[in-house]
């Protein structure tokens, strides 16, 4: 999976994404079970959508992505809102080497990138070894009733002047998992540029999640969907996940 022309797009292709409703999930949680302090890490920043508003809020924001163009892109746009904001490259299997921190968060369904059990089990201790002792552990995650019944086989476009893309979604090899074969047609001048990317996710039962996070060592505060307060149901789109560093 290669980010390189996806990052330079990966902005517009997002730009109906509901980041402020990221945003208040996450100040929610923090007022609510924070311990004070202010040192966060948003992993899998992308291109830093989330990192820029959370350093304006006064927390001291490192942002860690495996694309080195995200990354590029985040430093660019943290400059111009005159915010200090540390991007690293990182794959989030292999989080290590940071003063712990009071809060972690991997929103965007970041996760969902994650391809193994292995994956998602390692992951998750290795950010629990970089979280203070009742330090927060946020994320979401796509819904099974999402992957399988609204993602698969549909098909999205935009037709702009500028930047167009085609998004197809097939299912992938394993449950509850989907292939996004993603085209972009980007004009540079008169001409019209094609980019071609492959993009994997797959989910979990609620209660697998659940299951290695208790094994990694959180304790587990709450789960919601849809960015609201209630429990997940049948057809939630997006699980979120509050936790603490026992």
């Amino acid at each position: 999976m290669s980010y390189q022309h996806f990052a330079l797009l990966y902005d517009e292709l997002m730009m109906d994404a509901p980041y402020e409703d990221w945003l208040q999930f996450i100040m929610k949680n923090i007022t609510k079970y924070g311990n004070g302090g202010k040192r966060l890490l948003d992993l899998g920043c992308g291109t830093g959508t989330l990192s820029i508003p959370l350093a304006i809020q006064g927390y001291n924001v490192t942002g860690i992505d495996l694309s080195e163009e995200m990354l590029a892109i985040a430093h660019a746009k943290s400059m111009e809102a005159s915010v200090q904001i540390a991007f690293f490259q990182q794959d989030m299997k292999e989080l290590e080497g940071f003063e712990p921190f009071d809060v972690i968060g991997v929103f965007c369904d970041s996760l969902n990138y994650l391809k193994t059990e292995q994956d998602v089990e390692l992951t998750f201790r290795k950010i629990y070894d970089q979280l203070l002792p009742g330090g927060l552990f946020l994320f979401d995650v796509h819904s099974i009733y999402k992957m399988d019944n609204i993602f698969i086989g549909e098909s999205y476009s935009s037709n702009e002047e500028e930047i167009s893309y085609i998004w197809n979604c097939f299912a992938g090899e394993q449950p509850h998992s989907v292939e996004h074969e993603l085209t972009f047609f980007v004009k540079d001048n008169d001409i019209y540029h094609r980019y071609d990317e492959v993009h994997y996710q797959r989910t979990f039962p609620i209660n697998y999640y659940q299951q290695w996070l208790e094994k990694a060592g959180f304790e587990l505060l709450e789960i919601s969907a849809d960015f609201s307060e209630e429990k997940p149901a049948e057809n939630s789109q997006r699980i979120f996940f509050t936790l603490k560093k026992k």
